[in-house]
């Protein structure tokens, strides 16, 4: 299967702080990947390194099959980018801002902008700064819906979007992609919406630590158990087998890809005898906080 994306031992940092070291992840076309972490694990910076907006230490990155920090402009007519909410031209009105943004794509879809914009129930000459914050993510991703790219990228979406909207973008996405050859490498903050749209998930750790894997493998193999507090003189602590731990006083939560047998052996080998070890029914926002935590 073709890659659209591909990171190659992928190194940067701000300062101190190392962002990434060594990452390396694929992006197959046809596919919609969800890229979560917790703030500041860089995923923005991915973005703008994958665009060629920022060059790392070191490492390759492919997008489209050309070097990011060499993208043609044939190949950015062909990603649709909506980065942090962002739109320029403000001044414009909105039938002003589908005019001039038509003359650079080839495949541009009229009918699609208006049929996402025409839910605001604003005039055509409504000037687009003075628009409330989520009026003008929708004309945004109007305009990027409009292009018909081969590849999306979407650093979070939901930026001011209500639930109801968010929704319809959600079906016009999963739309979107039906035929196999559009891709859709997505951020958000608000998790449960990817766990109905996203095929994989990659999670991204400080440091550049990722895991990548089918969504539904992840929420096969990832486990919640939880067990009661009788008064233990210690509790669980995270290694190669418990992901993370989660102590709410009278409950204590872990998380982990092994087995209830395997788990409830472990924490015998940690000195905890649990009587009754539950395993737990999580949501993907459930997963993700059991795999990187609270905090």
């Amino acid at each position: 299967m073709e890659n659209v994306i591909e990171v190659e031992n992928l190194t940067h940092w701000f300062g101190k702080q190392i962002i990434y070291e060594n990452l390396n992840f694929t992006v197959p076309r046809g596919r919609i990947f969800g890229l979560l972490g917790k703030n500041g694990v860089g995923k923005t910076t991915l973005i703008t390194i994958l665009m060629g907006f920022l060059r790392p230490i070191s490492g390759r990155c492919r997008v489209l099959g050309e070097n990011s920090h060499n993208l043609s402009p044939a190949a950015r007519r062909k990603i649709g980018l909506l980065f942090e909410g962002h739109l320029a031209y403000n001044f414009m009105s909105i039938s002003q801002i589908e005019k001039f943004y038509s003359a650079h794509y080839p495949n541009w879809n009229r009918e699609l902008y208006y049929g996402l914009v025409d839910r605001l129930d604003l005039p055509y000459d409504h000037v687009i700064k003075n628009m409330s914050c989520g009026q003008r993510s929708q004309v945004v991703l109007g305009l990027i819906f409009a292009q018909s790219p081969e590849l999306m990228i979407l650093d979070d979406y939901s930026m001011g979007l209500d639930a109801g909207y968010r929704r319809l973008f959600l079906e016009y996405l999963s739309e979107y992609v039906k035929d196999g050859s559009k891709t859709v490498f997505v951020t958000s903050h608000i998790v449960q919406d990817l766990e109905n749209l996203v095929n994989e998930v990659i999670f991204l750790d400080r440091g550049g630590e990722i895991l990548q894997t089918p969504l539904d493998d992840f929420m096969s193999d990832f486990k919640q158990f939880s067990f009661r507090n009788n008064g233990l003189k210690n509790i669980p602590h995270r290694d190669e087998v418990i992901k993370s731990v989660d102590n709410t006083g009278s409950i204590i939560s872990v998380y982990s890809f092994q087995s209830k047998e395997a788990v409830a052996a472990h924490l015998k080998e940690q000195g905890l005898e649990v009587a009754v070890l539950e395993q737990v029914p999580m949501t993907l926002e459930d997963a993700f906080i059991g795999l990187t935590g609270k905090y």
